[in-house]
């Protein structure tokens, strides 16, 4: 099945709610578990690129509350979201939200001890860019964590993984899990990139029946 893109960013306000309430709870938990597994519980800085609402950081910085998360995202009401979701989280000392596009980051070289991002990748036409920046600020033996969703093999996959996870969802919401499924990339593809943008010893993997992961520890 060919890639079909969709907006880099979605930046509408009922865009940010109905993202917001879809019930990632478990998928953000487990992927909050897995990146703790990676550093150690020391003081550390995080960088979370395409935060998005921030839920995925709040599980992060209450378990590990020597980490400073700086969380970066391009669409302004999801980060106004986030900031509501941090400050009922009572997080707002911890983590950090900023207004950045994740292809040109402001920040210094060898910067972060571990980068992570959650469904940043299908979002954008060319992930090269944030790949390199992500080498660039990564310190040389810091930590990564990224996830996405896989693109399926045809369009009847696509439908029974929108039926299976969003069956309970409005229209507008199965269509937006809908469309990301479908300008998602292959394993191969992310395996291609990650190579391209000269990050190594990383494992690139499928995670899920819709995720590929890729990780590498500090």
């Amino acid at each position: 099945m060919q890639r079909i893109l969709e907006p880099e960013v979605m930046d509408t306000w009922q865009e940010a709610i109905e993202y917001d309430a879809m019930d990632f709870t478990q998928v953000n938990r487990a992927f909050a578990e897995s990146v703790i597994q990676l550093a150690p519980p020391a003081p550390a800085t995080i960088l979370d690129a395409g935060t998005g609402t921030a839920r995925i950081p709040i599980f992060i910085a209450q378990m590990r509350p020597n980490w400073q998360i700086t969380c970066i995202d391009l669409s302004e009401n999801m980060l106004k979201i986030g900031a509501e979701n941090i400050e009922k989280a009572g997080l707002e000392s911890q983590i950090n939200l900023q207004l950045i596009d994740a292809k040109k980051m402001p920040y210094p070289d060898a910067h972060f001890d571990l980068v992570i991002s959650n469904s940043i990748v299908h979002h954008l036409s060319d992930p090269l860019p944030f790949l390199c920046e992500i080498k660039r600020v990564l310190k040389p033996a810091g930590a990564i964590f990224l996830r996405d969703l896989l693109r399926p093999a045809s369009s009847q996959i696509v439908d029974s993984l929108v039926k299976q996870y969003a069956g309970d969802c409005n229209e507008h919401q199965k269509q937006l899990f809908c469309d990301s499924l479908h300008a998602a990339f292959t394993l191969e593809e992310v395996q291609q990139m990650i190579e391209k943008a000269g990050l190594e010893n990383i494992k690139v993997y499928q995670s899920s029946d819709r995720h590929w992961t890729a990780e590498r520890k500090i």
